[in-house]
């Protein structure tokens, strides 16, 4: 019976120990220049193309094969800092991810914080 309890814990953490938060566009960027962090833009390819933060990688989680092509294309070893227009497309993508087992830091206000704190976007 005790080491059924102990699986137990360990399949219930497996499924809610994973890292998530919601941080402000200051502490984004802090974060977003280290390396072994993934810069995910969850937004629409039409508002990724007039403007997004340097080296993100654009999955639309609004699309069918968001879950597919997003755990095709990120690691599980790094940090995933992702971002929408305002946050909350970006909360979505976090909860998906953050049940795949993907540690998940969220730009809170989205690339509209980004852009009113003056943070550099590429076109």
């Amino acid at each position: 019976m005790g080491f059924f309890s102990f699986l137990l814990g360990l399949t219930a953490c497996h499924e809610s120990c994973h890292k998530t938060k919601s941080v402000n566009a200051e502490k984004f960027a802090s974060i977003i220049a280290n390396k072994g962090v993934q810069i995910l833009d969850v937004r629409s390819v039409e508002e990724y193309n007039e403007g997004h933060i340097a080296n993100s990688l654009n999955i639309d989680v609004m699309k069918d094969d968001f879950t597919n092509l997003a755990t095709q294309q990120l690691k599980k070893d790094e940090t995933v800092a992702l971002y929408c227009r305002s946050g909350r497309r970006s909360k979505t993508a976090m909860d998906i991810l953050s049940k795949k087992g993907y540690d998940v830091i969220e730009l809170a206000g989205g690339f509209n914080e980004w852009k009113e704190s003056s943070r550099e976007i590429e076109k």
